[in-house]
């Protein structure tokens, strides 16, 4: 047997006995709900109402959260669920695009029986699905909080760099079912886990041809900045091919999804405050001013740090324009009993 074939079975080895031990060793920690041939799973938290439904980003998981959840969870009832192909949730239906995504969230919570009116938080991508959600269901929304989440127009007319973005990334994850059963992702993981950041960066470099050069931190973020307890489950969620397959139809499908978010339109006068990343450009800034100017009642927020992954790197402002929607949906609560009354 050649080298490099020794090397791919030692690698698929390693994948198969890691798959195998990772299953036992990082079980779900939440629900696993059927919403139609496949399943979700839900991490719930505390008890209240409304309740506060937390979305992640474009390959993010309900362990996204882990900083933010468990402060909301003392005000309300919260859960945390994965969108299918990622996380502890079953691969799902394809294409995987905005208006699937919610019509899936949607028959989750009802299954769960969490009871609307919902405020409804989303990271990044995730931004785009509750805003979809909030616009096609407003009975069912209470209150919205949009983190960093992308401008709709931008993955529409596509510029060079975006469109670069999305076939590049779409690619590398066509390529990521073979990377994971050679066992390289969980080579990635591991060292990221381990936080051996040079070595986590360089295998980065290699495995994608260099398409990420500058761009390695971006990707490991997550594993980086949850404490080290919580980075096991995310090194078994970056090592199944399900990942990868869920993780290149959205992007394959970014313009159809932000077309579906962009033609919503207003979203009424419910609570909603956008947060960007610190020091975003002019033109970034503007676009998420009217983003919160879709509601009479919006309001947007800038970050003090730069880094896309707000509620890991700054948490408690995350907490904050969350703890403020639910002082303003409870108020409204409260100022129509009393009409009633």
């Amino acid at each position: 047997m050649g080298t490099l074939a020794a090397l791919a079975v030692a690698g698929a080895l390693y994948h198969l006995i890691g798959n195998a031990r990772d299953a036992k060793k990082f079980p779900p920690p939440g629900r696993l709900i059927d919403v139609g041939g496949h399943r979700l799973h839900l991490f719930e938290m505390g008890a209240g109402f409304p309740a506060v439904i937390f979305d992640a980003a474009l390959g993010g998981t309900s362990r996204s959260w882990a900083l933010v959840q468990p402060e909301i969870a003392k005000l309300a009832r919260t859960a945390a669920y994965d969108r299918a192909g990622f996380g502890w949730s079953d691969r799902g239906p394809r294409p995987r695009v905005t208006s699937r995504i919610v019509e899936e969230l949607r028959m989750l919570l009802r299954k769960a029986e969490i009871p609307p009116p919902y405020v409804l938080v989303g990271h990044s991508f995730g931004g785009l699905a509750v805003h979809l959600y909030a616009a096609k269901y407003p009975q069912e929304v209470a209150g919205l909080v949009l983190v960093d989440a992308p401008f709709p127009r931008d993955w529409i007319d596509l510029s060079p760099i975006n469109q670069r973005k999305l076939r590049g990334g779409a690619f590398l994850c066509r390529r990521g079912v073979w990377i994971c059963r050679l066992g390289i992702g969980r080579l990635v993981a591991k060292l990221a886990s381990r936080g051996k950041r040079n070595s986590a960066r360089s295998t980065v470099t290699l495995m994608t041809y260099g398409m990420l050069r500058g761009h390695e931190d971006r990707l490991l973020a997550p594993l980086w900045r949850l404490p080290p307890e919580l980075r096991g489950p995310l090194q078994m969620f970056w090592t199944q091919p399900k990942f990868y397959d869920a993780l290149a139809s959205q992007m394959d499908h970014m313009p159809t999804s932000a077309r579906e978010v962009e033609s919503a339109g207003s979203l009424g006068d419910i609570p909603l405050i956008t947060l960007t990343a610190g020091d975003p450009t002019p033109e970034r800034a503007a676009q998420q001013e009217a983003i919160a100017r879709l509601s009479s009642r919006g309001e947007h927020r800038v970050s003090s740090h730069p880094s896309h992954w707000t509620q890991l790197e700054e948490p408690e402002f995350v907490i904050a324009a969350i703890r403020d929607v639910l002082a303003a949906v409870r108020a409204k609560q409260e100022a129509t009993a009393d009409q009633r009354r």
